[in-house]
């Protein structure tokens, strides 16, 4: 008989286990830790490596991946701002900003809806003159990528086209307000004030707080001042989905307009100056030319011209052709060019109060002492004896002294007193020419330009500024197989040959003759404190001997600025005319003071091409001088005195 087992309850797992562990005839081993360490490890590199990339991103892409989440929520939308004003020194503004209408693209409708697409590109096409392919390279630019970003298409919307694109009502062309720079004045004040123009890949580049719908200045005061006129754009939320749908809307802040900037230019001067170049140069036939006039007691920019000048406002309105604009771009006058600042001419004759103020000084003659000018020099040519060079004045003068050789703008004096005597022969070559006579020399006479500031810019603010030409025998005779010879120096002395200034910078040591010695800063920001370029007052006593032949200049009658001898009060001047395009046409000049015994004003007029010379530039010189006598001096003067009598009388 068998023997029964109990019944023992089992958990069927074990049971399983056990059958199997007969049935294939298996031992159970201990696995151990290895496994498990191997684990750990895989875990562990896989934790690592992925906090490693979290904290990469948030390092290294923060920035560009948290912006991206933003944009994801919202947009900002700059709302343009009227930029500041620019007021003349009577307060009267010289610009304005007229409300004007933009049409820019919505990048999310336009992608979207394709029903919508040939009806937008055909409204911009016929309304506002763009081809289908330039909306879409408009559309592909970077700011355009979040499809949120509206786009441009065109500012300064004319009346009609506002009319047509708001008739169209459709969903992707949107109508935004925005502001059109206006200048009153013109082409008689562009020279100053400049204008503005659309941003340019450059100009975002060094100004990352610009966008591609912003106005820059693009020359004059707009474009110096540039980061004052401009004013805050207001910013409006724009709240989108992932696909860039707009959601809502909210401002964030109000646009405010630029800071005004206030000039030192007399705007009633200015137009006068302008009238009186322009009518000068319709008599004579000629098409160029230009003003300068400063308060010589502290640099202030009384009045800028040029002549001709060009119309500011055909840059800010969309009514100008392309044409005009091309014209002005293309044409060989270059209106667009502050030739008051940029351009570089030989001074001629105006440079020789400067040349007796320095041989004075060094010694090299006295106010009193006579030189004889026959109407020429003759210098003699060491390599051909029989052929001497002759080196003209531009009449005979006879014996002179200092304040009549400027007086009458002798060649020869200064030949002498800056080159010297020439070298003497057996016979003479010159008659009663004081032989010995050593001359300043040409390194001397580079100190003494560069003391008065020419050569170098005066630091007006203005941009665009050049710094002249000074040639030096070092500087001569590094590029030329031909050394510097006694008659370059010559032609220096009387602002001939490769001597080139600017006309801020020859009225800027002018206005140092005038007030016996400060060389100060030019400025038309009326807010600027007055700056000293260079304080010469040492040299007064040699400035008043000159200031006494720029006086002779008007009171005498061989005196080349004679003509403006009927002025109410007495001025001082000097005129000038050089030689230029290999002596094909010659430039007029004038500088000169007013009055003489209390300088208000220092003036300086520039004719190019003149028929007559410096003739041609001393009547506009007088009608400015009496113009500001009258207007100014006389006004003030009478007011002054009414303000005293109504004192006196309430007293």
């Amino acid at each position: 008989m068998k023997k029964q087992r109990p019944d023992i309850d089992i958990p069927f797992e074990d049971s399983l286990n056990d059958d199997w562990g007969h049935d294939l005839d298996m031992v159970e081993v201990p696995v151990g830790g290895k496994p498990f360490i191997v684990l750990a490890v895989i875990g562990a590199a896989i934790v690592i490596t992925v906090f490693a990339r979290v904290a990469w991103l948030n390092l290294s892409g923060w920035a560009y991946y948290s912006a991206r989440a933003a944009d994801n929520a919202e947009a900002a939308q700059s709302t343009p701002a009227p930029r500041g004003i620019i007021y003349d020194a009577e307060g009267d503004p010289l610009t304005a900003n007229k409300a004007v209408f933009d049409a820019v693209l919505e990048p999310h409708a336009f992608l979207t809806d394709p029903t919508v697409q040939s009806s937008t590109l055909a409204a911009a096409h016929t309304i506002l003159g763009l081809s289908s392919s330039t909306v879409w390279s408009m559309l592909q630019g970077s700011a355009a990528q979040d499809f949120a970003t509206p786009v441009m298409l065109q500012q300064n919307l004319t009346p009609t086209q506002l009319v047509d694109l708001q008739a169209l009502a459709l969903p992707t062309i949107r109508i935004q307000s925005d502001f059109e720079r206006v200048y009153p004045g013109g082409p008689v004040f562009s020279s100053v004030v400049g204008y503005v123009g659309s941003v340019t890949q450059q100009d975002l580049q060094s100004d990352p707080n610009l966008s591609p719908t912003d106005l820059v200045g693009k020359a004059g005061i707009e474009e110096e001042y540039d980061t004052v006129l401009q004013g805050t754009p207001g910013v409006d939320i724009r709240f989108t989905d992932a696909f860039g749908k707009v959601l809502g809307e909210k401002q964030q802040s109000a646009p405010t307009i630029g800071k005004a900037v206030h000039l030192t230019i007399d705007g009633a001067l200015q137009t006068e100056m302008y009238d009186a170049i322009a009518n000068e140069l319709a008599i004579l036939g000629r098409q160029v030319g230009l003003g300068l006039a400063i308060d010589p007691r502290n640099g202030k920019v009384l009045a800028l011209v040029n002549v001709p000048g060009y119309d500011d406002n055909a840059f800010s309105n969309p009514a100008s052709s392309s044409a005009e604009i091309h014209g002005y771009l293309t044409s060989p006058l270059r209106p667009l060019f502050n030739r008051v600042v940029a351009g570089q001419y030989q001074p001629g004759s105006t440079i020789k109060p400067l040349d007796a103020v320095a041989v004075l000084k060094d010694g090299i003659i006295t106010p009193n002492h006579e030189l004889y000018s026959p109407g020429y020099l003759m210098v003699p040519n060491p390599y051909n004896p029989a052929s001497p060079t002759r080196y003209a004045d531009w009449e005979p003068h006879g014996y002179i002294d200092l304040a009549a050789a400027l007086a009458q703008s002798s060649d020869v004096y200064f030949y002498i007193v800056i080159g010297g005597s020439p070298a003497y022969t057996t016979p003479p070559l010159n008659d009663s020419v004081d032989y010995g006579i050593t001359g300043l020399g040409p390194d001397a006479l580079d100190a003494w330009w560069q003391k008065f500031g020419l050569g170098i810019p005066t630091g007006i603010d203005l941009p665009g500024e050049a710094s002249g030409f000074l040639p030096t025998p070092a500087w001569w005779n590094g590029i030329s197989a031909e050394k510097w010879s006694l008659g370059d120096t010559y032609n220096v002395a009387i602002g001939q040959g490769s001597l080139a200034v600017t006309p801020v910078q020859l009225l800027s040591y002018i206005g140092a003759i005038a007030n016996g010695g400060t060389v100060w800063r030019p400025y038309l920001n009326a807010s600027s404190t007055p700056h000293v370029n260079e304080d010469l007052t040492s040299l007064l006593p040699q400035i008043q001997a000159v200031q006494a032949g720029m006086l002779e200049a008007v009171t005498s009658p061989r005196g080349t600025a004679y003509t403006i001898d009927n002025l109410p009060a007495q001025a001082c001047a000097k005129t000038g005319s050089a030689q230029v395009k290999n002596n094909a046409e010659e430039n007029a000049l004038f500088v000169g003071y007013f009055p003489c015994s209390d300088p208000r004003i220092a003036l300086l007029i520039l004719i190019e091409n003149s028929k007559q010379g410096s003739l041609n530039a001393v009547p506009i010189a007088g009608k400015v001088f009496s113009w500001y006598y009258y207007s100014r001096m006389a006004a003030t003067a009478t007011t002054a005195a009414a303000a005293t009598a109504g004192s006196s009388t309430t007293n």
